[in-house]
């Protein structure tokens, strides 16, 4: 008989688990030690035995924060896949499956981003929950909620009046100038060719039509900069900007979330524009605690948006339309440094 080596086996423990997956979606271990009633030092703990389970080193320092290594991030999508199946047995044993609807909307860069992340996620875990979506534009979103047909939403909002909305920042995001993936569409658009004196031609610009605030944003900030604009193309919905935008009629703006592989963002750098302010993104409410079936499709939606990006929100959210400069990656002053 062939006697085969004794290959001890690791087991992860679904608690250190949740730990790390918690850290990661809100950008910060100490705030995960809040949410999940914990003191910082017992995370800390527990990413080290993780880290010593694994071999290998899981986070590494980026700038004032954290952020993942490749096994890092192997071992989160396997970690997403067990909390998953765990809770999905823990509801189907405890016959305590959450049931009803939830009414959901999102704007539509983010219903095409997060949607496939999370509804498979919520379906296998409560299969007696009914979501009914509505994807369209802030304005409309802040009106179905004035008219109580949403439970939540995820929004971006740009100095808008949130009033009557149970809102909760759930980060900040960049503003940036996005044009045609491909450079020679852009070396060919004459609106980023300079005159004579060495200044841009006038600025064509493709902007989702009004009511649109980034609309107001962009212009200022333009005039701000002495640069001439002038909107060429507009449109009620992001396909047709963005088809406008990769034909080279000219440039719009918006965050790099949800962007179609034939667009991309460029920096101020590249095409000699004005540095752009950020603009934050809203989990709303209809109440300030949902129904449960709710709150965890709220939970689900933060977690996968904050999991999509490198931009978490800080303690202090200022105006979008302020002058602010770029923040760096993952910043998280109050992390854990795991050894």
């Amino acid at each position: 008989m062939i006697e085969r080596a004794c290959v001890s086996r690791v087991l992860y423990d679904l608690d250190v688990l949740r730990s790390f997956s918690t850290g990661v979606a809100l950008g910060s271990f100490a705030r995960a030690a809040d949410k999940l009633g914990r003191s910082t030092s017992a995370i800390s703990a527990q990413l080290k035995k993780l880290e010593a389970q694994c071999g290998t080193p899981l986070l590494r320092k980026a700038g004032r924060g954290l952020e993942l290594t490749e096994a890092g991030e192997t071992l989160l999508a396997y970690a997403h896949r067990l909390l998953d199946l765990n809770d999905e047995a823990v509801a189907a044993v405890s016959g305590s499956q959450l049931r009803g609807l939830v009414r959901l909307g999102l704007q539509e860069d983010l219903g095409e981003a997060l949607l496939p992340a999370v509804l498979g996620r919520f379906a296998r875990a409560h299969p007696q929950v009914r979501i009914e979506a509505c994807v369209a534009r802030s304005d409309e979103l802040r009106a179905r909620f004035a008219q109580g047909q949403l439970d939540l939403a995820m929004l971006w909002n740009v100095g808008a009046d949130l009033s009557g909305i149970h809102a909760e920042t759930v980060m900040r995001l960049p503003l940036h100038w996005i044009g045609p993936s491909a450079p020679e569409v852009l070396d060919s658009l004459g609106c980023l060719q300079p005159d004579q004196e060495g200044k841009l031609k006038t600025l064509a610009l493709v902007m989702l039509e009004e009511p649109c605030p980034l609309r107001e944003l962009v212009t200022a900030v333009l005039e701000r900069a002495g640069i001439a604009w002038r909107h060429v193309f507009s449109s009620a919905s992001l396909g047709p900007i963005w088809a406008a935008t990769s034909a080279g009629l000219g440039l719009s703006v918006r965050t790099p979330f949800g962007l179609p592989p034939h667009v991309r963002s460029y920096a101020p750098e590249e095409i000699g524009l004005p540095h752009l302010p950020t603009m934050d993104l809203v989990l709303g409410r209809s109440h300030s605690l949902l129904e449960p079936a709710a709150e965890r499709l709220a939970a689900l939606l933060v977690e996968a948006v904050r999991a999509h990006t490198i931009f978490p929100a800080t303690e202090a959210v200022p105006s979008p339309f302020n002058e602010l400069r770029p923040k760096p990656s993952l910043p998280d002053p109050a992390a854990v440094q795991p050894g």
